[in-house]
């Protein structure tokens, strides 16, 4: 009897098992999922020595963090103020992070250490932004504070990638030859700010520091300098530096035309012995507001522009009143000419009538056919500016992509043009402090001359063909 009702129970029981796991209600087994992503990063929660400590004689400091931690690319986020002849030595383990301090630190002296987004944490990577420490050698920590913008001089444009440094020698030499004794970084937008100054003379400069020396060593670096000292206090004012370089003679951008085609692609044959070349027209079409501009691979050894010949048409009519004029890098040849429109042209190259650096010549007579766009293809444009300041020469600069196509010298509140070629265009001003026409650099070794400064109107305007294209302008104005 007994056995009976031991095998119905299991009868039973097996007939339940399947319901039991597959049933609805019962869910199978399966491994829980990690839930939401941690975005939160690590805090630190103790510092030993305390963070402001003041008559700090050591030389090592643990930071602990409230979770395992992880320390990346220290060497490039690390900055310490003031600069340290060496680096200190940070190692992290399990929730701490160590410093060991291999300078001998100066007396009364305010010292931070600015980690930027070195630490994070060990299992998302979630960085502690700006995380910094402060002690002082001294009885109080220094609150002076600098803040200030760096620009590019010629364009206008931000450049996260300079350094600003502050040198308490007045030397000009001291950019080249000392380490500065303070260094900031610059944001997305080009500002800086430097914290814990004491109150002192400082002489201010930024710059491209590609090796990491943070010192000006070429003129082809990018470079910037205040014009006169700063003097830390409860009220120094925000400074703004202009950055420029010296570019080789005849490098600057100018009526490149848009959009540049090659007529002729270069080669890369070491046997091809044909002089290469390419020029500025669109879909074989020119501008008419522009020159013909023919660019070489190679600067020009010799040229002769009377084997360049302009023609109209298929008959070889003869073109008169054209020049070539070339560029002191002996690369373009620039063909100036007052374009008829819809009209069509050839170009004329004779076999020997250039050869260049690498002794390349034409193999034979080569010839360029294009022709130039019609009126209605262009719209007309009308600019009113307000608050210009005409005292400034400003000289309006129109660009796309980072050329500038056109410029013009700006004599009054307004600008017009009956032609202008449609397209999209940003829209900067140039304070042409000489009237050259053009942008300047600075000099600063012994004239402490500041270079010229380009301002962005910070909006761009679409030019349509066919349309009468009229904008109000609010014009940027330079602060030094």
């Amino acid at each position: 009897m007994k056995t009976g009702r031991i095998l119905t129970f299991l009868f039973i029981i097996s007939g339940l098992l399947p319901a039991v796991f597959t049933g609805p209600g019962c869910a199978n087994i399966i491994p829980p999922d990690g839930g939401p992503r941690d975005t939160i990063p690590p805090v630190m929660i103790n510092a030993a020595p305390g963070d402001s400590a003041r008559h700090f004689t050591g030389n090592k400091i643990v930071l602990s963090f409230d979770e395992y931690v992880d320390v990346q690319n220290i060497q490039e986020n690390l900055l310490v103020s003031p600069l340290p002849k060496s680096q200190p030595v940070v190692d992290f383990k399990l929730k701490t992070v160590t410093i060991k301090l291999r300078d001998t630190l100066e007396a009364n002296t305010t010292y931070k250490l600015d980690f930027g987004n070195a630490v994070r944490d060990y299992t998302e990577g979630n960085p502690i932004k700006n995380l910094t420490y402060i002690f002082s050698t001294g009885n109080y920590i220094d609150s002076f504070e600098l803040k200030g913008k760096v620009l590019l001089a010629e364009t206008g444009k931000p450049d996260s990638t300079l350094v600003v440094m502050l040198h308490t020698n007045d030397d000009d030499s001291a950019v080249v030859t000392d380490k500065p004794r303070y260094i900031a970084k610059l944001d997305g937008k080009g500002n800086f700010i430097f914290r814990n100054l004491p109150n002192r003379t400082f002489y201010l400069y930024a710059l491209k520091d590609e090796g990491g020396t943070r010192r000006f060593f070429s003129d082809k670096q990018l470079f910037a300098f205040a014009s006169a000292p700063i003097v830390t206090s409860s009220i120094t004012p925000t400074v703004n530096l202009y950055a420029y370089s010296t570019k080789p003679p005849g490098n600057a951008i100018t009526n490149p035309g848009l959009n540049i085609g090659k007529n002729r692609k270069p080669q890369n044959e070491v046997t091809d012995k044909r002089l290469k070349y390419y020029t500025n027209l669109t879909s074989n079409q020119q501008d008419l507001l522009s020159d013909l501009i023919i660019t070489f691979e190679n600067p020009l050894r010799k040229y002769d522009s009377t084997g360049l010949r302009l023609y109209t048409d298929t008959s070889f009519i003869p073109v008169p009143e054209y020049h070539f004029k070339g560029d002191s890098t002996r690369t373009k040849l620039r063909l100036a000419f007052n374009w008829t429109e819809n009209t069509q042209y050839m170009l004329v190259f004779d076999k020997e009538f250039a050869d260049d650096s690498s002794g390349r010549k034409l193999l034979k007579s080569d010839t360029i056919q294009f022709r130039t766009r019609r009126k209605e293809e262009y719209g007309s444009l009308k600019f009113i500016f307000k608050e210009l300041d005409l005292a400034k020469h400003p000289v309006l600069q129109f660009v796309t992509g980072d050329a500038i196509y056109k410029s013009y010298p700006l004599k009054g509140n307004e600008f017009t043009s009956d032609l202008f070629l449609p397209g999209e265009y940003d829209l900067r001003l140039l304070f042409d402090d000489n009237g050259n026409g053009v942008w300047d650099p600075g000099d600063f070794f012994g004239k402490h001359k500041q270079p010229e400064i380009v301002l962005p109107f910070g909006r761009n305007v679409s030019i349509k063909p066919g349309f009468r294209n009229e904008f109000d302008l609010k014009a940027p104005t330079p602060v030094r």
